[in-house]
């Protein structure tokens, strides 16, 4: 008998680590959803009505370019949590949040999760630490974007979504990776090709296949973190 059956299939890394009481707070709210790839979960400068942790597949947060490049800022997978703004006492998302490779997770209303964090300074804490990682993420792609070659930030990029669906092979578009590295199209061929060159990945129609993760780790030149 596990210790906590409530818990039994959960993949989220938040949930599965927090304490009996405090995941007690939440199981009763949380919905199991599918999400399907381009799945809005927040939208730039509005509310925030639902958070999501997801359990597989992940979403990216990007950045509105105002009339010019978006450009991503951070992603989301199985080891964190929408609704960051929420944690931190606000209402209202900052970036838009989409699901990028399609997935699950378990989904709780903003109103839920502002009242189980009432009750528990512990959980409230907990998902505090969730922010700042995702903090300091957000800094690392900042100076990846700021002093790193395309190349290398592509190879970054590719591990980091590796690292998040436990696999070689990512399904991506060229438009996709366009947002991501925050370039044009022609750009992201001339990355991706320099990849290939290398026998680091192949690409093929709508789909990345990684052939040598340590050689990216090589060309990520420094940009690429492990996760903890």
């Amino acid at each position: 008998m596990p210790e906590n059956p409530s818990r039994t299939g959960i993949k989220n890394r938040i949930l599965s680590t927090l304490s009996r009481t405090d995941f007690a707070l939440l199981q009763p709210h949380l919905v199991p959803v599918d999400l399907p790839v381009e799945t809005q979960l927040e939208t730039g400068n509005s509310s925030i009505g639902n958070v999501y942790f997801l359990e597989r597949g992940f979403a990216s947060v990007v950045a509105d370019g105002r009339g010019k490049r978006s450009i991503e800022v951070g992603i989301i997978g199985r080891e964190g949590m929408t609704g960051l703004a929420v944690v931190t006492g606000h209402d209202r998302a900052a970036h838009d949040t989409y699901i990028q490779v399609a997935g699950a997770g378990q989904r709780i209303s903003a109103a839920k999760l502002r009242w189980a964090m009432d009750q528990s300074v512990r959980l409230h804490r907990s998902l505090l630490r969730c922010v700042h990682a995702f903090l300091i993420q957000t800094a690392q792609t900042a100076l990846a974007n700021g002093r790193s070659k395309n190349e290398e930030r592509l190879a970054r990029w590719l591990l980091m979504a590796s690292d998040r669906i436990d696999g070689r092979e990512l399904p991506l578009t060229h438009k996709f990776l366009g947002i991501m590295l925050g370039v044009q199209r022609p750009a992201v061929t001339v990355a991706v090709r320099a990849l290939e060159r290398e026998g680091l990945i192949r690409a093929g129609r709508r789909v990345i296949t990684i052939i040598d993760r340590k050689g990216l780790v090589r060309m990520s030149n420094g940009a690429y973190l492990p996760p903890d």
